[in-house]
């Protein structure tokens, strides 16, 4: 069974027992990449479902041939661009932790308006976490770390939580940064009730 979830229906939204066939939320790795530590969660915790969301077709198709190999049916695969699933393709309250881990920080100035967080995304992230859902961050860009804190830490949506991870595998970038010597920057947020 393919872990790919290819829906019929790009443009309603979606519930995690219609991508699982069960269940009412979900983990969400986004921006998976080749699948490191999606392939690690999934593994190590096999009584949660896994969603890796990835825009890029090969790195799709990597994680969907790793997952099967290593039998994991704990895991699912989208190809989809991070905002829109956000947005528009995740029901509400569907995800219980959404891993947010070294994204493209944008560094130039002028790019930054491609960042995914920007105060407008903030009430998305809150629509789509379930209720005590939480969001892990990590990158390796200071200018984006104080970025998405500052936008978080503002909010009345979402307030900041212990990184108490008993275990959390390394992507490749944070191995790559980490023999480099550079430092990682985490932060963990808890979704709050809305007023």
């Amino acid at each position: 069974m393919s872990s790919a979830f290819v829906p019929k229906d790009f443009f309603q939204l979606h519930s995690v027992a219609a991508i699982f066939g069960s269940g009412e939320s979900c983990e969400v790795d986004l921006g998976c990449g080749d699948g490191g530590f999606l392939l690690q969660m999934a593994a190590h915790y096999p009584e949660r479902r896994f969603l890796g969301v990835e825009r890029l077709l090969g790195r799709v198709r990597k994680v969907c041939r790793d997952s099967t190999r290593q039998q994991l049916d704990n895991i699912k695969v989208l190809r989809l661009e991070s905002r829109y699933f956000l947005e528009w393709f995740i029901a509400p309250g569907s995800i219980s932790r959404l891993h947010y881990l070294f994204p493209d920080p944008w560094p130039k100035e002028k790019h930054h308006k491609n960042r995914l967080v920007q105060d407008s995304f903030i009430p998305v992230l809150h629509r789509a976490l379930a209720e005590n859902g939480e969001i892990l961050f990590k990158t390796d860009h200071d200018g984006y770390y104080q970025w998405v804190c500052e936008r978080l830490d503002a909010s009345p949506l979402f307030e900041r939580v212990e990184w108490d991870e008993p275990y959390y595998p390394k992507t490749d970038f944070q191995l790559q940064w980490e023999a480099m010597g550079k430092p990682i920057f985490s932060a963990k947020y808890r979704r709050c009730h809305a007023s």
